[in-house]
């Protein structure tokens, strides 16, 4: 087994978990500013980049093996408690680890996502050809992998690129590591494997549950999305996650992945006046909250949302391609890449 991961800065640690078919490389905007208050670290997630990829079978690519995957790799920095900010597979990951172990997960924050189960449950015709994803790369191997095989930049882009920004919000460092890792066939069987598991076994996961998830958990979804159009986003996790708390933010339009890609404003406006969650012991909680305010009063935070704006609004006919430009020098340099056995 060996997960790839990037580590940078010193404090809480804070375990960032990237989306599909993307890579750790997601949070190169968001991990460098976080990392002046947070012990963060961002790892690819099992079957996706240089992170291992097993062979399919049984349990191989449920969401309970890779958050097992993800508490190895902390047991091995020397963290026994840890916040997780997650997105899209990993906001799964994150909630079934959070479910498994709450004495280890201090709290969550899942962006852009509702409970998988739920989703599934509640899914009709307009999601369904929203997120086809979902039943498509769940139909029998060899059928969907044969078939990105094909073309593996051509089905990438055309799945990410088909938001109404278009390609213009990756910095090319990090979109260069997303088709690179794309074209390892292992990668696009692995990312299938996630899919299938989640429509199968990790729903049989979730209905063994007794009870609901303790953890301190916000969910955020962008106003604009798939999820706000669909769903009742709250709702579904607070049948799953007692307290959970929650907000749609006109911010994440038209998706987290670009905002993400575009800047800080995902984590970092996401943080501001946010105090650490009910339910944490004294010493985490007062450790976080004053994190958190020195997130909030650090002069290079409070200098980036003077020039970004607070919140970003991604407005029809922004100039997208200028603000990619501007910051693809400043993602020129992926930050530390080291990989963990």
């Amino acid at each position: 087994m060996e997960v790839f991961a990037r580590s940078k800065g010193a404090g809480v640690p804070l375990l960032l978990l990237h989306g599909y078919p993307q890579t750790s490389a997601m949070w190169h905007r968001v991990a460098p500013e976080l990392a002046h208050r947070y012990r963060v670290i961002c790892p690819d997630l099992r079957g996706y980049g240089r992170s291992w990829k097993p062979d399919p079978g049984p349990g191989a690519y449920t969401k309970r093996a890779m958050g097992g995957d993800l508490f190895r790799l902390m047991d091995r920095l020397g963290h026994d408690r840890f916040l997780i900010l997650a997105h899209d597979r990993g906001a799964r990951v994150a909630h079934r680890m959070a479910a498994d172990h709450p004495d280890r997960v201090a709290a969550f924050v899942a962006l852009d996502i509702a409970p998988t189960r739920e989703m599934y449950r509640e899914a009709r015709s307009g999601f369904a050809h929203d997120y086809w994803h979902w039943y498509w790369l769940t139909r029998p191997a060899p059928f969907p992998e044969r078939l990105i095989g094909a073309d593996p930049d051509f089905f990438w882009l055309s799945k990410v690129g088909g938001a109404s920004a278009g390609m213009a919000p990756f910095a090319r460092p990090a979109l260069e590591e997303y088709l690179d890792a794309f074209r390892d066939p292992a990668a696009i069987r692995g990312a299938c494997e996630d899919y299938r598991a989640a429509a199968t076994e990790d729903i049989a996961h979730d209905d063994a549950e007794t009870g609901k998830c303790s953890v301190p958990m916000l969910a955020l979804w962008g106003s604009d999305g798939a999820i706000a159009a669909h769903f009742d986003c709250l709702a579904l996790w607070r049948e799953r996650v007692a307290g959970a708390e929650g907000r749609e933010r006109s911010d994440f339009a038209p998706d987290v992945p670009t905002a993400a890609e575009l800047g800080y404003d995902v984590t970092m406006s996401s943080l501001r006046g946010v105090v650490a969650p009910a339910g944490l012991d004294p010493e985490v909680a007062a450790t976080l909250t004053s994190a958190l305010a020195a997130v909030n009063e650090n002069p290079d935070f409070q200098k980036m949302m003077a020039e970004q704006g607070n919140p970003i609004v991604f407005a029809e006919g922004a100039d997208y391609a200028a603000i990619a430009a501007a910051q693809s020098e400043v993602a020129a340099s992926i930050w530390n890449e080291t990989p963990w056995k």
